[in-house]
């Protein structure tokens, strides 16, 4: 349904990546970008850390950061062009002195659309690598759809997705790394997010291991209502989905959890 009015189609891959291998990423990105264009894909979401690998330590993490406007970037935005497709992706984003986890939607006449940093870092293998947080949720209007970042571990907290929400966003697409014990995230946490928040949440997980770190797959289209639009397995995948804007409408106006909502009760989460 690309094209129509009032509806969006995803296309997400989930992959093993290429551990440090810039060149080898770049060329499977311009694959699976024409493969998913193929299909009729609006847009094209990678895993997190997908420009550099996700395991691969502090060191090579700062090696391969790359600021938002530089070569790198522009070949990955030139693959946009020329499949005439929006992709989002994670890579290491030089910030100063410092790497940030980051996310990238660029749209399909190459321009970035936004950027994002992950706000919520995992354990000592984000904290290893990454000095640099977040500091805040921002959406872009994208055929008729508003959309959001957040990266892996960020969607595990309900809030990130709620200030999403608020802002009006339809659709939170989120690069991820998932690995065992935490399949609870893929099974159970994303159809939660996607209900309560009365939105459509992709979540694009990886396949295979890097290092010592498997990851588990399971990547996960879910509906406004909750309801799993396209699960992956463990293995290499694409997934491909027809998001409509009348779905979204029909669930809010059926319910009014939004609406019910007493934010002046929720004072104390913050306080």
């Amino acid at each position: 349904m690309s094209g129509q009015a009032g509806f969006l189609t995803l296309a997400l891959y989930q992959g093993p990546g290429r551990m440090a291998d810039m060149a080898g990423v770049i060329a499977l990105i311009a694959s699976q970008a024409q493969i998913a264009r193929a299909q009729g894909a609006d847009i094209l979401l990678l895993p997190e850390m997908f420009l550099s690998g996700y395991n691969i330590g502090a060191e090579c993490a700062r090696a391969l950061a790359q600021m938002p406007y530089g070569e790198v970037i522009d070949r990955v935005a030139g693959i946009a062009r020329d499949h005439a497709i929006a992709l989002c992706f994670g890579y290491p984003e030089l910030v100063g002195d410092h790497v940030a986890n980051a996310a990238m939607l660029i749209g399909p006449d190459g321009c970035m659309l936004l950027n994002y940093r992950k706000t919520h870092l995992f354990g000592t293998l984000d904290r290893d690598m990454f000095a640099c947080e977040g500091e805040g949720y921002p959406t872009v209007s994208f055929n008729g759809f508003t959309i959001g970042l957040l990266i892996c571990y960020d969607i595990e907290f309900p809030e990130p997705a709620r200030l999403l929400a608020v802002q009006n966003a339809d659709l939170i697409l989120v690069p991820t790394s998932l690995m065992p014990p935490y399949d609870i995230v893929a099974d159970w946490i994303i159809p939660v997010r996607a209900y309560e928040n009365q939105l459509y949440v992709a979540y694009c997980n990886r396949s295979g291991a890097e290092n010592d770190l498997p990851y588990i797959g399971k990547s996960h289209i879910c509906g406004p209502g909750g309801a799993t639009l396209a699960q992956a397995g463990r293995g290499e995948e694409m997934l491909i989905a027809s998001l409509s804007r009348a779905q979204i409408d029909e669930v809010r106006a059926r319910d009014s959890m939004m609406r019910d909502r007493r934010p002046a009760l929720y004072q104390g989460l913050v306080s």
